[in-house]
């Protein structure tokens, strides 16, 4: 595991921000920590990387306890907003990063390319729109090709355009074989391009599994005619609003089209429903206070 807790908790006076946390992120995967705003990931994140101490519970990071000089030069990270200087460009900034971790010009301009600010690499950063400013703290965290990144709300102020950029740079990260763990509290964000997702709301973690196996069990939704020997016909199925709904995978669509139509049933719709994460979600969360 790259990353390992045990009951890790956080405590401010009377108030449990983070209770008992227990994650496991896999190396190479792209893991989502998904909650709600003040939900406790950003305050967890800063537990992983040292910022912040726990007040009791364990944690592993690259194999090293949190904050460890050793598995810091390992990891990549930008928590809530990058802070760079104003008055220097975009490239400058970089570049003073890129001389604390003995870092070239080369890789400066390299992840500038990739988070495309290579045509405002020289405007100061003070010019920069909330969407460059967050693409370049992501920059920041990607100098010396980390093993581990860490990103916290990672597309907060992206445009569509951008926050589509951003996917498609994290699943270029998890295809070179870095592994991502992703905090957000956009659903289908994570929905898209994570792996294995944790879902913390008050502080406490109500799940930890694959998005596929939180979303459950595909339903085929079933329109035809007559109804009446439809249902009759399919298997494993239940009447929803005028519909049959068919506890069966996509790949046994064709078959149950043939059965139906050798009853001579006219077809008129076949497709899979599936819950989103969001509704998966939410029924998690609903009782948690």
């Amino acid at each position: 595991m790259i990353v390992t807790t045990e009951k890790l908790t956080k405590r401010y006076g009377d108030k449990t921000v983070v209770d008992a946390v227990e994650l496991n992120v896999r190396a190479g995967e792209v893991y989502g920590f998904l909650g709600p705003n003040g939900a406790g990931k950003t305050t967890t994140i800063r537990m992983l990387l040292g910022l912040v101490k726990p007040t009791s519970g364990t944690a592993r990071v690259l194999g090293e306890p949190p904050g460890s000089p050793k598995a810091l030069l390992r990891i990549g990270s930008l928590i809530e907003g990058p802070g760079f200087f104003p008055y220097l460009s975009g490239r400058d900034n970089l570049r003073v990063h890129a001389r604390r971790r003995d870092r070239t010009d080369i890789e400066v301009d390299a992840v500038l390319e990739q988070v495309d600010l290579s045509d405002a690499k020289n405007a100061k950063f003070k010019s920069y729109s909330l969407g460059m400013k967050q693409r370049l703290g992501v920059a920041a965290a990607l100098l010396g090709q980390p093993e581990l990144l860490i990103l916290d709300e990672p597309t907060n102020g992206l445009d569509p355009a951008g926050m589509a950029d951003m996917r498609d740079l994290v699943r270029e990260l998890k295809r070179q074989g870095q592994t991502v763990l992703l905090s957000s509290h956009l659903l289908g964000e994570v929905e898209e391009i994570c792996d294995r997702v944790g879902v913390i709301s008050n502080g406490r973690l109500v799940a930890e599994s694959s998005v596929q196996e939180l979303r459950g069990d595909t339903v085929l939704l079933v329109r035809a005619d007559p109804f009446d020997i439809a249902e009759r016909v399919v298997e494993n199925s239940s009447v929803v609003d005028g519909a049959l709904h068919v506890h069966a995978s996509e790949e046994d669509a064709p078959k149950i089209v043939r059965a139906l139509v050798e009853a001579d049933v006219d077809v008129r719709e076949i497709r899979p429903l599936r819950r989103t994460l969001e509704e998966v979600f939410f029924e998690m969360t609903a009782g948690v206070r």
